[in-house]
């Protein structure tokens, strides 16, 4: 079975990455990987929850195309994280943009769950997030179109991302538990075709900032 995504990308941001990620939280190494950790597989498990949807898929399909094809086949993810870091102001690196296309109207929870999972605060598990997600999108961007991947498609990424999300949903622990409690937007224990839809809405509004 090969590297699930979550690991893949925690790998490259070992070293280099991780040391400026801390240095700009003021974290020490073991906080930083630890809470890195831990929001990698929200983003991409909620990622996976809105592409189950065809026109979530569809809609995440054209943001990587259009904002983060651009690095050819390898990913320099220093300097992702160099750019975003530094303030540099696209589409390409609006953290707080993406992620809520990501979240929708579950940003702040999802910063706040993640803050009380890791003992980082609200903040700086914001912050967190927004540095990590275009480092996601980029890395989707790169692992899907990268080599003339002739099979990259709406359908093919909402497969890889779905299969992600399950893998972490079924896992547990630190990232599956939070992947469900943001995600259950009713509250109930059960996330319903209206969270679906919620989900969804929060993607798809507001593309064309």
């Amino acid at each position: 079975m090969s590297a699930s995504l979550t690991d893949d990308l925690l790998n490259q941001l070992q070293g280099q990455p991780l040391a400026q990620l801390g240095s700009q939280l003021g974290l020490s190494q073991p906080q930083t990987q630890n809470a890195v950790s831990a929001a990698l597989p929200l983003l991409l498990g909620a990622l996976g929850r809105n592409a189950s949807q065809p026109q979530g898929a569809e809609a995440l399909f054209g943001a990587l195309q259009r904002d983060h094809a651009g690095a050819g086949s390898g990913l320099d993810i220093g300097s992702v994280l160099g750019t975003v870091l530094g303030g540099g102001a696209s589409r390409q690196t609006d953290g707080a943009g993406i992620l809520g296309h990501i979240f929708g109207g579950r940003q702040e929870t999802a910063a706040e769950g993640l803050g009380q999972a890791t003992g980082l605060g609200g903040s700086q598990a914001n912050t967190l997030l927004k540095v990590l997600a275009p480092i996601v999108l980029s890395y989707l961007a790169q692992r899907m179109m990268s080599g003339g991947n002739q099979a990259a498609s709406p359908q093919a990424l909402g497969q890889v991302l779905g299969q992600e999300e399950q893998r972490i949903s079924q896992q547990g622990g630190l990232g599956g538990g939070l992947l469900g409690a943001v995600l259950d937007q009713d509250g109930d224990g059960q996330l319903g075709l209206g969270d679906l839809l919620k989900i969804g809405g929060g993607l798809l509004g507001g593309g064309q900032r």
